[in-house]
């Protein structure tokens, strides 16, 4: 499926309070992103709507753009790094499919 995006990455943990859990998107992803979105934006500071799934777990959030590595961050939420029992430093495989895309 053309929307649908397989990759690996590292999850890491923003410093500050708070403390999200990251992964930062292959920079070759970057690129079929925007094209998938056509260049649409979700309304806040460009973020793009997607759905994503590790393992068993599925979940619909949003991309952040992330102008140090040129790609996106995909932030991880505390349930689902909970049920596929992973942690910062680990290295996962995702699955994402584009939804701001034209026409939706």
């Amino acid at each position: 499926m053309l929307d649908q995006l397989e990759f690996s990455g590292d999850l890491w943990m923003s410093p500050g309070p708070g403390g999200w859990t990251f992964i930062t998107l292959p920079v070759e992803c970057a690129d079929q992103i925007r094209f998938l979105a056509g260049g649409q934006k979700a309304k806040s500071w460009g973020m793009i709507r997607v759905k994503a799934s590790i393992g068993s777990s599925t979940w619909r959030t949003t991309i952040w753009p992330d102008k140090a590595s040129g790609s996106f961050l995909l932030p991880v939420k505390a349930a689902v790094r909970k049920v596929e029992k992973i942690s910062a430093g680990d290295r996962v495989n995702v699955e994402m499919t584009v939804l701001d895309q034209p026409g939706t």
